[in-house]
């Protein structure tokens, strides 16, 4: 039975307090941030995984270049935003510099999980203490290791790793396509048609290419890369 305003009233003010049916409501606010936000793809392939997100650019005199929805992390990893762009920019800034610290101390590439891990902990962390509230914000992030990594974070700090999935809005409808239509062993090009596609389906068919951005890492580079223009088009 759906609760009345009056029910939770305060216990939407402190992220510290459970309501009396067990809900933390502003991690629950948090949520339907994301699930406003724009939708972001990933997709594993045989030799990597891609990002795909859209950018939703609504204002004509903003430069299309000037959004960053899928941000490198590290050399090898990259991920994706939805929901609050800010929140998405601080996490992704923490990220990089556990990345680069991680290199300096053990001379070697932090792996993806490890690094998931670390952004996990601090949008828990932010669920647990006062005067704060959660990250609004849900990340896919892409990286290769001894194979290729596609991993999704909550608001609440847990993870997920995928063969593919989406964040943000229409993210359901866009994932039962991908769990429909995805196979084992794709190639890059199989891939990103069924990315494009499914995004595609969570824009209601309205596909821009102008306002798509993409990348991957594949195991042969082991490198982020975007993904050009041209092979963008619908």
């Amino acid at each position: 039975m759906p609760q009345s305003p009056g029910n939770n009233m305060g216990y939407d003010r402190a992220i510290t307090v459970f309501s009396p049916d067990g809900r933390l409501l502003q991690v629950e606010y948090a949520k339907e941030t994301v699930n406003q936000g724009t939708p972001a793809i990933g997709v594993t392939y045989k030799d990597g995984v891609l990002l795909l997100v859209d950018k939703r650019i609504l204002e004509k005199l903003v430069i299309p270049e000037s959004v960053e929805k899928i941000i490198q992390v590290d050399e090898h990893i990259g991920a994706a935003i939805s929901g609050l762009p800010s929140d998405g920019r601080v996490l992704v800034d923490r990220a990089q510099q556990v990345a680069q610290n991680h290199k300096t101390i053990y001379d070697e590439p932090i792996d993806t999980k490890s690094l998931v891990k670390d952004i996990c902990d601090q949008k828990q962390a932010f669920t647990q203490y006062g005067g704060m509230r959660p990250y609004g914000v849900s990340l896919l992030v892409a990286g290769v290791d001894d194979k290729p990594h596609l991993y999704m974070t909550e608001v609440s700090g847990i993870f997920f790793e995928l063969k593919a999935g989406s964040i943000g809005e229409n993210s359901r409808e866009i994932t039962n396509f991908l769990d429909k239509n995805y196979k084992e062993g794709m190639t890059f090009e199989e891939a990103l048609k069924l990315a494009k596609k499914a995004l595609m389906k969570g824009l209601d068919g309205k596909f821009d290419e102008a306002r798509v951005e993409g990348a991957f890492v594949d195991m042969k580079s082991k490198k982020f890369t975007q993904i050009e223009k041209k092979m963008l088009k619908n």
